[in-house]
């Protein structure tokens, strides 16, 4: 199928794009996203608070192997990414529900700028004050009755959508 190596990606283009998860708790959720950050050629996945990291037989067994070609990093706190994003440059995005957000069918990436946007807790979301530090949130539309979605398959959507507007095919 012509697919790299996970050393050929590691050196390969990525998009402008750091995906950063606030408490994210189910193992099953994280290498899930692991996997979709290695689909579309993300720059870093960072972890922070309690998501746990690699290596992981839990994690594993939904990135595939995606947790050795992805970049990683942890922090145990997670302004303290937001912080060191912003302070290189970041537009730090916020996936969440919350007044004035922005739908993100409106939300267009700036093809000069780089962005992080944060995933959170399945049950309580992003956390108040990293959500207080972000430079935008970002609501995806729904029609349903739930008004949410597992934050694997929500991060997936987030990701395509800038994937789209950088794509390194």
């Amino acid at each position: 199928m012509n697919r790299l190596t996970a050393e050929q990606f590691k050196s390969a283009p990525k998009i402008p794009l750091v995906v950063v998860l606030d408490n994210v708790r189910s193992l099953n959720n994280i290498g899930s996203i692991f996997r979709s950050c290695d689909a579309f050629a993300v720059e870093r996945l960072i972890l922070c608070g309690i998501s746990q990291t690699p290596p992981s037989a839990e994690i594993h067994k939904t990135a595939l192997g995606a947790e050795d070609s992805v970049e990683w990093s942890y922090y145990a706190d997670t302004l303290a990414a937001v912080a060191n994003l912003k302070s290189a440059g970041y537009t730090v995005c916020c996936l969440e529900q919350v007044n004035g957000s922005v739908m993100l069918n409106d939300f267009k990436p700036d093809p000069d700028r780089k962005y992080a946007f944060i995933a959170g807790h399945e049950v309580d979301g992003v956390a108040q004050d990293v959500v207080d530090a972000c430079d935008v949130c970002i609501e995806i539309p729904q029609a349903g009755t739930k008004h949410s979605l597992n934050v694997a398959v929500s991060t997936g959507i987030t990701i395509w959508h800038f994937f789209e507007a950088f794509p390194v095919r």
